[in-house]
């Protein structure tokens, strides 16, 4: 068995903001790794070395995430960075593959670049708190109360981003952060060290969350960010989307048929979507929105089998390796 490739970091200061990338190795048709709001590149740590026998991979922190720098947040300059970031490292057409909000923009990158030989999105389609109408089988006047619930929540947490932390919060924040990680199964390291690559010391030596107050407000009032199926609407590319079947462990409980009313209003609207676009491939998955922390191995192991169908290696005489059709 050939030895794992060597993964490397690196800073892309060619754009307006620095990004870091980290690229996992791999021979085969190059593949982009964008992480979800709040996240960043080690969000895929568990992930990319499974896809990296048959493809190159990598990752990179957004603008405002993780060590990269900041910068005004619209989904047209993140798409710019992203090809920053691919004419740097000579990613030549890449297949990218997001998860939450990044799977949002690997829809747009897809629709910005037609000829993206395939796109995948975990469970990346609409925020929590998005318009009455995406829910379905609640009626009307639950969802209205309940998305006030949610909204109230949503600002206690917005107003918590906007002040410091303090050395204890960030050690409380830590241990919640290994403790969640344990309740669904995942790595409790990982988990505690994809956190701390989110936070900032400013030179006053006080530390924030990345994204900042002001950049997550942003994001929570984009259209696309509140429904992206839209955008899905045109994209052509080959797409994949992955919608989880399990709500994120910690939801307040008043809240869980708010969400399952959002997942009944997803399968109507992406069975909708897909029987008008047969490029469109919509694949259910047992895990909470959280998978690629969950079951890493496994969501790369659907993903690949998608990328094999659409953006293949070849085998060592140069062919393409065929692995199905691609279809569900």
């Amino acid at each position: 068995m050939a030895a794992p490739p060597e993964v490397s970091e690196a800073i892309v200061d060619s754009g307006p903001v620095p990004l870091a990338v980290r690229d996992h190795g791999g021979d085969g048709p190059p593949v982009l790794l964008i992480h979800g709001a709040g996240g960043n590149l080690l969000a895929w740590e568990g992930f990319a070395p499974q896809l990296t026998e048959t493809h190159r991979v990598v990752a990179l922190d957004l603008r405002g995430h993780g060590r990269p720098g900041d910068g005004p947040w619209s989904w047209a300059e993140v798409l710019d960075d992203l090809e920053v970031v691919i004419e740097r490292l000579a990613l030549d057409a890449p297949a990218v593959v997001g998860h939450s909000m990044g799977g949002m923009l690997a829809a747009m990158w897809a629709r910005r670049h037609p000829d993206c030989p395939a796109v995948v999105s975990l469970d990346g389609h609409r925020s929590a708190e998005t318009y009455a109408r995406n829910y379905a089988g609640m009626p009307p006047e639950q969802v209205i109360q309940d998305l006030a619930a949610l909204k109230k929540l949503f600002d206690t947490q917005a107003r918590q981003m906007a002040q410091p932390l303090t050395e204890a919060m960030v050690d409380m924040l830590l241990e919640q952060q290994r403790a969640a990680a344990l309740a669904i199964g995942a790595d409790p390291d990982r988990a505690a060290a994809t956190m701390k690559r989110g936070l900032r010391v400013d030179d006053d030596g006080n530390t924030w969350w990345r994204p900042s107050a002001a950049t997550s407000a942003t994001l929570r009032d984009l259209p696309e960010f509140k429904d992206c199926l839209p955008v899905f609407a045109e994209v052509t590319s080959p797409f994949l989307v992955v919608l989880a079947t399990r709500i994120l462990p910690g939801v307040p409980p008043q809240l869980a048929p708010l969400l399952d009313a959002l997942r009944t209003g997803l399968r109507r609207d992406l069975g909708a979507l897909a029987a008008r676009n047969p490029q469109l491939r919509v694949q259910e998955f047992d895990a909470s929105h959280g998978m690629v922390f969950e079951e890493p191995a496994a969501v790369a192991a659907v993903v690949g089998e998608f990328l094999q169908a659409y953006a293949p290696a070849a085998d060592p005489a140069g062919k393409p390796v065929e692995v199905g059709d691609g279809q569900g």
